[in-house]
């Protein structure tokens, strides 16, 4: 069943996340929306954003009256966007001043997105395209939950401003997913798809790309409401279950399947934590969402209790790990984790079926370890007699001797 966003979609992140890892949620490069507006730190791209809003609308003939219309647009919408934002009554911009950040903002990512999927379109001096990890650091910011403006504000203004010609029959949604594409694990073709959902924002969008596609494992009639836990990858593998990496469509798409837990590839990037977290908080914040990817955390964090786990993982491909150390991959999933609530978790019907497994396996491995070795027992039960024997007869001639 589709979920659909809330009204309310634009949340300021709790402070106990913000104890854990504040840098994961703040942003580096480019603020987006009220929170962040005049952050003296970011100032250095307001430049940069009315640059592209000229660059943008001045494909028209009538640079004044595009905007103009654009103004007045966005003006109508004020209100509906307003009471997208938890605490809108903290916000302090004014109507004009909050319209005109709602078209900046909204301007300058469109042009972003037409100028990172056609070249020409770059001029010489741009920096966002020609300074080194600018462009990275510009979409991990365009991810954070306190970083958005509505996503029917930007596509209000994507009916109103000229289009280039080669994206004539693209959608919002279709060059929104070409410009995220680097970030998103799993088939891009089928992914694609799930990106043209209506959503709140950027990455309300960027979430339906990873929720899973396969039926969820439903958990048993008596046990609903428990929060299951699976062991270590290491200690799961002594059970006998095999961990494989699997070829599926969404990265949250996890199967059991006679004795092998198959778990999509993630790479792992120095972006990786920032997405994460901020899909954990979104789904956190809105209680009309469901867990999943908080689930999917609890579950890798179940699975990664060591460096020892994580290399394992590393080795099966289901890590690919682009940090400096084993040691990251293990922090990471082990502080995702920290102060989340999930009540029942999405996987518990998968972790029911991979428990029992376990349980009924270690009685298994028992019985054809003991199988295995019954032959060498008799063999070791037979020297043994053997050597009793010889020990006794040797006992009885020493009597003898000493006697004789």
């Amino acid at each position: 069943m589709e979920e659909k966003s809330p009204s309310l979609c634009i949340y300021r992140i709790p402070e106990k996340f913000l104890r854990v890892s504040k840098n994961s949620y703040i942003p580096d490069t480019v603020s987006i929306g009220p929170f962040h507006h005049g952050n003296p730190s970011l100032s250095d791209m307001e430049n940069n954003k009315w640059g592209y809003l000229h660059a943008l609308l001045g494909r028209k003939t009538m640079l004044e009256e595009s905007l103009d219309e654009c103004v007045k647009s966005i003006r109508e919408l004020e209100q509906r966007a307003r009471k997208c934002y938890s605490e809108s009554e903290n916000i302090t911009l004014s109507s004009d001043q909050f319209v005109e950040m709602l078209l900046v903002d909204g301007c300058f990512i469109i042009e972003l997105f037409f100028k990172y999927i056609l070249k020409g379109l770059r001029r010489k001096g741009d920096r966002v395209f020609n300074t080194k990890s600018m462009l990275p650091g510009i979409r991990r910011d365009l991810i954070l939950l306190e970083n958005q403006i509505p996503l029917f504000v930007l596509q209000r203004l994507y009916d109103l401003v000229p289009i280039p010609d080669q994206l004539q029959r693209q959608s919002l949604s279709q060059i929104a997913f070409r410009f995220f594409k680097p970030i998103i694990p799993g088939n891009k073709e089928v992914l694609e798809s799930k990106f043209v959902h209506e959503g709140g924002h950027l990455l309300d969008l960027l979430r339906q790309c990873y929720l899973s596609l396969l039926p969820r494992v439903m958990p048993l009639a008596n046990q609903h409401g428990s929060q299951e836990h699976l062991h270590s990858a290491r200690k799961l593998q002594k059970t006998g279950i095999t961990i494989k990496k699997s070829v599926q469509d969404s990265l949250l798409d996890l199967k059991f399947v006679r004795g092998e837990l198959r778990i999509p590839p993630l790479k792992i990037y120095d972006y990786t934590e920032s997405i994460l977290r901020n899909l954990v908080a979104l789904e956190q914040c809105c209680p009309e969402y469901t867990k999943q990817i908080s689930s999917y955390a609890l579950l890798m964090d179940n699975l990664i209790r060591s460096n020892k786990d994580a290399r394992l993982l590393q080795q099966r491909g289901i890590i690919v790990n682009r940090l400096d150390s084993d040691e990251e991959v293990t922090s990471l999933f082990n502080n995702l984790c920290k102060e989340i609530e999930v009540g029942e978790s999405y996987y518990v019907g998968l972790c029911q079926q991979v428990n029992s497994y376990c349980n009924s396996n270690w009685h298994g491995q028992w019985s054809k370890l003991r199988n295995e070795l019954h032959p060498y027992l008799l063999q070791i039960f037979g020297i043994l007699l053997l050597l009793s024997f010889t020990g006794t007869i040797f006992s009885v001639l020493s009597f003898f001797l000493h006697h004789s």
